[in-house]
């Protein structure tokens, strides 16, 4: 997909032959794997251009980003929301936790507010972002009469369908199920003059790429357009070119991790096993709230059985797990009902969960875009946080 290749022919991985790939495998280089974390306070402070009050919002807009407990804008807010205002496209390169949702739904709010004919179709590419996006829309949107229907799959289309014929400005949603709904007459995407898409880079990792340029085909050629992505590749290139209007590019990517991450690795001798590796430090006091990553479905539900047959309070997210099984898994983890969650790359892109002590590795990750992803779940914001890589000892 026009990214590095980190490495070697992938082989087969069964659930009972427990075969690793090695660091040699994946094209990682270790050392890159560690990395002492400095104090967030030395890292070099943006200068903001403007506060929420400076921006050309509609009042009871900045009423509500103020409810939000927001106080001045992200980086990627401060350059991206006036020249949303002014209608320019966009191409924004922010790192994941920026700010991003705000820098997009804040200036379409405004353009809803001032004319009701408006519509605004965002698309993400996994479900847990498209409800987040819902949830920062519903404290944004709280009490102006404008309302959103999520579409995305695992969940109920019926209901889907019946928020469709109600009215409706905003369709956030997953590429498959927009184009399904499309497909099917349920959704008149020719009524759509913005766009928005998140997460680009992830979209095109997940196989995206035609659905995306089917659903954009389908929209009027006069449109207001907003694309972000963590990084710009030359399929995301193709796109802009051939879709956005003289698009405004902004980047306020400034290095691949956040300063505020350590990393190391946790070498693995051939004698022991990672699962017991794994219960060992996670039955340490510091270890307060842990991601775990794992590479299949099937890896994942079993470490997630052998943790919580240990007494851990776990559980675990995957492609294959109900929507609702999933959204629950979240929201547990979020409210520390649960300390560990085990999941797959599903949940490596846009998940903002506060307070995650430590991100695990437990499999190497495919790619190095992966695995920056990953362990940017941890040391968010001024906080510090600790990435741990499982590697394997020849």
């Amino acid at each position: 997909m026009g990214r590095r290749s980190f490495g070697g022919r992938r082989r087969p991985l069964h659930f009972r032959e427990k075969k690793k790939f090695s660091p040699k495998e994946k094209g990682f280089d270790v050392c890159k794997l560690v990395n002492n974390a400095a104090p967030a306070i030395k890292t070099k402070e943006y200068n903001t251009l403007n506060s929420f009050d400076d921006f050309a919002l509609d009042s009871r807009l900045k009423r509500n980003v103020a409810a939000k407990g927001y106080k001045k804008p992200t980086p990627i807010q401060d350059q991206a929301i006036p020249h949303a205002l002014r209608g320019n496209d966009i191409v924004g390169a922010a790192n994941t936790g920026t700010g991003k949702t705000a820098a997009f739904l804040l200036p379409m709010l405004h353009k809803v507010l001032n004319d009701r004919s408006q519509r605004v179709l965002i698309l993400a590419p996994t479900r847990e972002l498209a409800l987040q996006i819902e949830e920062e829309f519903n404290a944004f949107a709280n009490d102006l009469g404008i309302r959103s229907v999520l579409c995305i799959g695992g969940t109920n289309m019926l209901a889907q369908i019946r928020k469709l014929k109600k009215h409706h400005n905003f369709i956030i949603g997953t590429p498959g199920r927009i184009k399904d709904l499309f497909q099917r007459r349920l959704l008149h995407l020719e009524s759509f003059r913005n766009v928005i898409l998140d997460e680009v880079d992830r979209m095109l990792d997940m196989g995206f790429i035609h659905d995306i340029k089917y659903l954009l085909a389908q929209l009027p050629e006069k449109r207001h357009s907003l694309f972000f992505s963590a990084t710009i590749s030359r399929e995301i290139e193709e796109l802009i070119r051939t879709f956005l209007q003289d698009p405004l590019k902004i980047s306020v990517v400034e290095r691949e991790t956040a300063p505020n991450v350590q990393q190391d690795v946790i070498r693995i001798r051939p004698d022991q096993n990672r699962v017991d590796v794994i219960k060992d430090l996670l039955q340490k006091d510091e270890f307060r709230k842990v991601l775990v990553f794992g590479r299949t479905k099937r890896g994942v539900d079993r470490l997630y059985k052998a943790l919580f047959q240990k007494g851990f309070k776990v559980d675990s997210i995957h492609g294959d797990k109900t929507q609702s099984r999933r959204q629950r898994a979240l929201r547990d983890f979020r409210e520390n009902k649960i300390r560990i969650l085990v999941a797959t790359d599903v949940a490596a892109r846009g998940l903002d969960i506060d307070d995650v002590s430590h991100v695990i590795n437990f499999d190497m990750p495919n790619t190095h875009d992966d695995y920056i992803h990953r362990i940017g779940r941890t040391g968010r914001g001024d906080k510090m946080g600790i990435a741990l890589t499982f590697v394997d000892e020849k």
